[in-house]
């Protein structure tokens, strides 16, 4: 498709909707039903072919995102220009995209393995229509300097920080499995990433599994990695659609622009890491040279791809490792979800 540089995309900052991951889990629980979210549709696994008619200049993509991430990518690497109008909306969390999808006031947005789980467990209307594959070594189990805990067997019955039903979560009940123990024989804290900073660096914590620009930071101040969750997490974050958006020819073909348009802005990332590091530690306001240490030491960059079999089994046992921990209350088909409809576009060569 060509570009009409006659059209920008619109960058617009929402408050954030008054649901969290408390009230989501609530909601999946069946604790109450304050809001109907209906039935979850069947979907074909099959790829789907593309509508003939494309996005016009009266389409209008509502997409979600969150600080500095792919709106950021498209503007640094020229390719936030399109045929349509793209409106961006800044969320701080999976958990309240799914919400937003399911209230019919986003169109497409990601997330990781996590929410759709229990978005979908509460009965919320969403497909999964594209895979980001990123990054797993900045998602990791800390010690405090000194410490003399050596192994995840260590961790026995001491006091471990981690963000409930997050990654965090994930991570550390495979860890603590393989090591032959159960989430129940360590003293689990469940802390918000900047309670558990302050935890950790009060010393009440022995150990903190935690994510992003924590880790950097309380390497900085002498924290010791114990682990990190290569290995244990697929890196695989996934790209929700509303099925109402997926239904509508236009919004449909946008989507499917606007992930051709993604992969380019990932691989120009690749290329310029220095470049990207620049414009993404301003925008997030930590210093570059934190920023590009990270970029640089990333398992893999931020790229998107097409859903695989491998993809839908690796989130159904994320949803199965939660319904075992007894965070999500009951077992869901997540391959129902999937839709496939976006393949072509996804495995493309890049021109």
């Amino acid at each position: 498709m060509t570009s009409d540089p006659a059209m920008s995309n619109t960058i617009v900052r929402l408050p954030s909707a008054p649901i969290g991951r408390r009230s989501l889990l609530r909601r999946a629980a069946g604790v109450y039903g304050g809001l109907a979210l209906g039935c979850l549709p069947t979907l074909s696994l099959a790829p789907r072919a593309q509508a003939a008619s494309g996005p016009t200049s009266e389409t209008v993509l509502r997409i979600a995102d969150y600080k500095a991430l792919d709106g950021l990518s498209l503007e640094a690497s020229g390719n936030a220009q399109s045929s349509y109008r793209s409106q961006f909306a800044e969320f701080a969390s999976g958990n309240l995209i799914v919400e937003a999808i399911n209230a019919g006031s986003i169109d497409v947005g990601s997330s990781s393995e996590i929410p759709p789980a229990f978005g979908i467990a509460a009965g919320a209307r969403l497909s999964i229509v594209a895979v980001v594959k990123d990054d797993v070594n900045w998602q990791v189990v800390l010690v405090p300097p000194g410490s003399p805990i050596r192994s995840v067997a260590d961790l026995k019955g001491k006091r471990v920080g981690y963000v409930r039903a997050t990654t965090t979560q994930y991570y550390l009940a495979k860890m603590l499995g393989e090591a032959g123990l159960r989430f129940t024989d360590i003293q689990p804290v469940s802390l918000t990433p900047s309670e558990g900073q302050a935890a950790f660096d009060q010393g009440a914590l022995d150990a903190w599994a935690i994510y992003g620009y924590s880790v950097p930071f309380a390497i900085k101040k002498g924290a010791r990695v114990l682990v990190t969750s290569n290995g244990y997490l697929s890196g695989n974050y996934l790209y929700l659609a509303s099925p109402d958006a997926l239904a509508d020819p236009g919004k449909s073909a946008a989507i499917g622009d606007y992930f051709l348009r993604l992969r380019r802005a990932f691989a120009w990332r690749a290329a310029n890491l220095e470049r990207w590091a620049q414009v993404h530690s301003t925008a997030i306001g930590v210093p570059v040279e934190t920023d590009l240490e990270i970029l640089r030491k990333n398992s893999r960059q931020r790229d998107l791809a097409p859903i695989t079999n491998a993809d839908i089994a690796s989130a159904q046992n994320v949803a199965d490792t939660f319904h075992q921990l007894g965070v999500l209350p009951k077992r869901v088909d997540i391959a129902r979800a999937f839709d496939r409809r976006f393949t072509d576009i996804l495995s493309r060569p890049l021109s």
